[in-house]
């Protein structure tokens, strides 16, 4: 029979401890072979999945930080395109209001040298008339006059009819 005496759990016998170390082992090669291996390769897969993560999340930085500057570029494009339309609207609207006042002048101009016109003829074709009318009221006059001189001379009578024959032969 055992002694509790010489039975310690702290001093093993050369027998148990060539069975635990040879348990241990057998232990040790299939945990190695059943779950060390999946677990370093899960492990391993896990690493490769997380660099994975980071290159793509570096990537995404990338392209969105190139995107951002496309965008700014386009926006920077955008407001200096508004800028020169605004400008080529705002010249050919000056443009138009020169043109417009240029003919508007013209216009005027041409308007009022019409105007000038029709007051010069009229006023020609007035002062005509007014000289036609005295002409008409002088030879009526010297009309009368030679009238009255001419009543009772023979010798103007003569002197006139002479006249008039030389008038009808020229």
């Amino acid at each position: 029979m055992f002694s509790l005496l010489s039975f310690t759990p702290f001093q093993p016998t050369p027998g148990l401890a060539i069975w635990s170390l040879l348990i241990f082992l057998l232990f040790l090669l299939i945990m190695g072979k059943f779950a060390f291996k999946p677990i370093a390769e899960a492990l391993s897969k896990r690493e490769g999945d997380i660099q994975e993560a980071i290159d793509q999340a570096k990537k995404t930085r990338e392209e969105m930080a190139n995107m951002k500057a496309e965008n700014e570029k386009l926006l920077n494009q955008a407001r200096e395109e508004r800028s020169k339309i605004l400008q080529e609207a705002k010249e050919i609207k000056n443009q138009m209001i020169t043109e417009a006042k240029e003919k508007a002048k013209e216009e005027a101009t041409k308007i009022v040298t019409n105007a000038m016109n029709d007051i010069e003829n009229q006023k020609k074709a007035a002062i005509t008339e007014v000289k036609n009318e005295l002409g008409a009221m002088a030879i009526s006059i010297a009309e009368k006059v030679i009238r009255k001189e001419l009543k009772g001379n023979a010798e103007q009578e003569t002197y006139v009819n002479s006249l008039v024959k030389d008038l009808n032969l020229n």
